[in-house]
């Protein structure tokens, strides 16, 4: 009987890894192999061959020549086969295409040492180390600016600032910050944290109360109250492994950054889940949109209402979560996208 249960999982496990393979859906564009350029980012080359470019890994096979299969160089040649029936996804380091359809070697003259990115870098760097998403208690605790230098109003780079009050002397670096945007839970109302504008950069001369600290570099004026985080050498991760989350996630985007109004592909967005709610980096999200409660006027005499169901609208990536929000880069967008669409597990 034992063993029979251990036989029946283990023809449980292998249907559902089975149906998972099904489930992959290839481009009907696709072609048979890729040469990778630069500017090339392995989000976009995924998309050539499948059509959900973030569910590569489930059918990337392993090349032995290279030390991460993640990694690909402009000059790699990225081809569709099939093992056993099943598509996967291989990758030529270095090679090329004879006269005879084979790869041969040949000498690489590209520098490996920078691998094309998941993402476009660009999108999200200025995203990566500041803004921040900061909680009340944060805000309360952090030290803040009570006079500056020279009986200014303002400050700029170049100029001393007093702050209440910094006794360790082990933090060279802050960051002067201002209580931005209130981030809302849109069901609850619950406080999710407040953006952390970034204004300037400092370096600390002297402990006290006040502490005296010199602004290195600004991006708005240093005002009195403006309050001060310690600088985090915080471990950039430009290396993103998309999945799915691993439970059901049902959120929505309640802020977009840059200064943008329309959000689109490549925006940066805000959702209303975080680390507490199990969200990693790299974790990919479906974007969906409804139009809503609509009145049944089809046959003229009713004022049936009625809740259009919700359709698939694009994807996102979180580049960045938070304890209760996340930043996260718009991949793909099918239609106009607007704060308050709903995000899901794909």
């Amino acid at each position: 009987m034992f063993f029979r249960s251990i036989i029946a999982f283990l023809i449980c496990c292998l249907t559902s890894i089975a149906a998972i393979a099904d489930e992959l859906a290839l481009n009907p564009s696709h072609p048979d192999r890729y040469t990778v350029v630069k500017g090339d980012t392995l989000w976009d080359i995924s998309g050539m061959f499948l059509k959900d470019p973030w569910r590569w890994p489930d059918i990337w096979h392993n090349n032995p020549q290279i030390k991460d299969p993640h990694w690909i160089y402009p000059g790699d040649i990225v081809s569709l086969t099939y093992h056993n029936g099943k598509p996967r996804l291989s990758v030529d380091r270095g090679g090329s295409v004879g006269a005879n359809g084979r790869l041969s070697p040949r000498v690489r003259a590209e520098d490996l040492e920078e691998p094309i990115p998941l993402i476009p870098i660009d999108a999200i760097k200025q995203f990566l180390t500041s803004p921040r998403v900061v909680t009340q208690s944060e805000i309360q605790k952090a030290p803040y600016i009570v006079d500056i230098a020279g009986e200014h109003i303002v400050a700029g780079a170049g100029e001393q600032i007093y702050v209440r009050s910094i006794e360790d002397a082990s933090v060279n670096g802050y960051m002067v910050f201002r209580p931005g945007i209130a981030y809302r839970d849109p069901v609850t109302g619950d406080h999710l944290g407040n953006e952390a504008l970034y204004v300037a950069d400092t370096n600390l001369l002297r402990t006290g109360d006040p502490a005296t600290l010199l602004l290195t570099s600004t991006e708005r004026e240093t005002l009195v109250g403006d309050r001060l985080l310690p600088v985090i050498e915080e471990q950039i991760q430009l290396s993103y492994q998309p999945r799915a989350p691993k439970t059901q996630i049902n959120g929505q985007i309640i802020s977009v950054l840059g200064g943008v109004s329309q959000i689109g592909q490549y925006n940066v967005v805000v959702i209303d889940r975080g680390i507490a709610d199990g969200i990693e980096s790299g974790h990919v999200l479906a974007i969906m949109q409804s139009d809503g409660i609509i009145r049944d006027t089809a046959l003229g005499f009713t004022s049936q209402k009625i809740q259009m169901p919700d359709e698939y609208a694009g994807v996102l990536l979180v580049f960045r979560p938070f304890e209760r929000v996340s930043y996260a880069l718009v991949m793909k967008a099918t239609s106009a996208l607007h704060v308050m669409d709903k995000v899901q597990t794909p």
